[in-house]
C-alpha cells in the first residue's frame, strides 16, 4: 500500500511542473504579440523578436542539454531553478519599465520568449528521467494537466486584457514562474549517479554532440526537418491569432477563448495515451498529429467568422497534443542513454528553429498582405511537413 501511494505522489508532484511551466508559456509566448501591440510594436517587427528569441533559443538548447548529460552536471531539477529564478529577475525588470524604455522593453521580452523555450526540454527531460529511475509517473496525465492551467489562464488574459493595461501579462507570468519555482523545490527529483565502471565506459564512449550526432541518428535528422515546418505552421497560428480573429471579427477576448477552447480538448488525447499506446505504436500517433496541423491550419483559413474559429479548435485533440504526448515517448525509446536529454532538446529545438521561421514569415506576410496569404503559406508547409513525417517516423 505504502509503494503504491509513493508512486502515485510522482504523478502528482510532477503535475505541477507541467501546470505552471505552460501556463507560464501561455502569458510569455502566446500573449508577446498582443503586449507586444499594445506598446507600440508593429507586426513584422513582432515577428523580428520572436524569430530572434527563437535562434537564440536554438543555439542555447543542445548547449544546455550537452551539458545536463554530464556525469558532472548540476541536477535537471537546479539547472530549471537557475534558469526560471533569472526569467522571473527579467519579467520584474519589464513591470518596472512598462511602456518607459521602447526599445529595452522589446529586447528583455524577446530574451525572455527564447529563455523560456530552453526550459521545454528540460521539463520534459525531468519527466522521463524520473520513469527511466524506475518510478511510477504518467506522464500523458500530468502534460494534461498542463494544458488546463494553459487554458485557464489564456482565459483569464482574454477577459482582464480587454477591460485593464497589457501590464497583467507581466504579472500572470511572474506570478505563473514564481509557482513553479515552489513546485520544483517540493519536487522529489534527484541526479542518478552512475557506477565508477559505467562512467569510464561512458566516458570511453564516441562524442554524440553536434554533428556527430546527427550522423548517428540519420533517419531522426530527416524527420526533425518535417517537425520544423509543420511547427511553422504552428506557430503561425499561436503567435499571431489576435490578428487571425480579427478577421473574423472577433478580438482580445475571442483569442483567449480560442485558445482556452484549443488547451481543454487536449485533454483527452494526453490523459489516455497511455491506452492509446495499447492500441497503435508511437510511431502511428507520431504520423497521424502531422497530418492535423496541417488540417487545422487549413481550416483555420477557411473559417468565416468566430463560431467556425471555435469550432476549428477541437482539431487540436490530434495535432498538438498528440505530437506533444508522442514526441517525449518517442524520443525517449529511440536515443541511447547518453544522448536522451539531447534528442529532447534537438526535437524541442524544432519547434524554436519553426518558431524562428514561422515569427519571421508570419509577420512578413500580415505586414505585406494579410492572415489569409499567411495561413494558406502555413497550410503548404504543414503539408510538406507532415508528408515528411509520415515517410521517416
Amino acid at each position: 500500500m505504502n509503494a503504491i501511494q509513493k508512486e502515485q505522489d510522482y504523478t502528482a508532484r510532477y503535475s505541477l511542473l507541467p501546470c505552471f511551466y505552460w501556463a507560464a508559456f501561455c502569458s510569455i509566448i502566446s500573449y508577446a504579440s498582443f503586449y507586444l501591440l499594445s506598446i507600440g510594436y508593429k507586426n513584422s517587427t513582432i515577428g523580428m523578436i520572436i524569430a530572434v528569441a527563437g535562434a537564440f533559443s536554438a543555439i542555447l538548447q543542445p548547449v544546455v542539454a550537452s551539458y545536463a548529460d554530464r556525469a558532472d552536471s548540476l541536477s535537471l531539477k537546479n539547472i530549471v531553478l537557475l534558469i526560471s529564478g533569472v526569467q522571473i529577475g527579467g519579467y520584474i525588470a519589464l513591470a518596472l519599465l512598462h511602456q518607459k524604455a521602447f526599445l529595452l522593453t522589446g529586447i528583455i521580452y524577446g530574451v525572455e520568449i527564447g529563455v523560456h523555450q530552453v526550459l521545454t526540454p528540460l521539463i520534459n527531460s525531468l519527466g522521463t528521467e524520473t520513469i527511466n529511475q524506475g518510478k511510477k509517473l504518467n506522464y500523458g496525465i500530468s502534460r494534461s494537466l498542463g494544458s488546463v492551467s494553459y487554458a485557464v489562464v489564456a482565459f483569464i488574459l482574454g477577459q482582464i486584457t480587454v477591460k485593464t493595461e497589457s501590464s497583467s501579462v507581466l504579472y500572470m507570468s511572474i506570478l505563473m514562474l514564481f509557482l513553479l519555482e515552489l513546485s520544483l523545490l517540493v519536487y522529489p527529483f534527484r541526479k542518478q549517479v552512475k557506477a565508477s565502471a559505467d562512467t569510464v565506459s561512458k566516458a570511453d564512449a564516441p562524442k554524440t554532440s553536434g554533428f556527430a550526432f546527427f550522423l548517428k541518428y540519420k533517419r531522426f535528422s530527416v524527420l526533425l526537418i518535417g517537425c520544423v515546418l509543420i511547427y511553422l505552421s504552428h506557430v503561425m497560428i499561436n503567435n499571431f491569432t489576435l490578428q487571425i480573429v480579427q478577421t473574423k471579427g472577433g478580438d482580445a477576448g475571442t483569442m483567449g477563448t480560442g485558445q482556452a477552447i484549443a488547451s481543454l480538448i487536449e485533454l483527452p488525447t494526453m490523459f489516455l495515451f497511455g491506452w492509446m499506446l495499447k492500441k497503435a505504436e508511437c510511431k502511428v500517433w507520431f504520423k497521424i498529429s502531422g497530418l492535423f496541423f496541417f488540417l487545422k491550419i487549413f481550416a483555420t483559413w477557411l473559417a468565416p467568422n468566430v463560431p467556425v474559429f471555435y469550432g476549428v479548435q477541437f482539431l487540436q485533440m490530434f495535432g498538438w497534443a498528440l505530437i506533444t504526448v508522442s514526441s517525449v515517448y518517442y524520443v525517449n525509446s529511440v536515443m541511447e542513454d547518453q544522448d536522451k536529454i539531447k534528442g529532447q532538446a534537438y526535437f524541442t529545438m524544432t519547434y524554436t528553429i519553426g518558431c524562428v521561421f514561422g515569427s519571421l514569415l508570419g509577420g512578413a506576410l500580415l505586414e505585406a498582405y494579410s492572415a489569409n496569404a499567411m495561413l494558406i503559406c502555413g497550410s503548404v508547409c504543414a503539408l510538406i511537413g507532415s508528408a515528411i513525417m509520415f515517410i521517416t517516423a
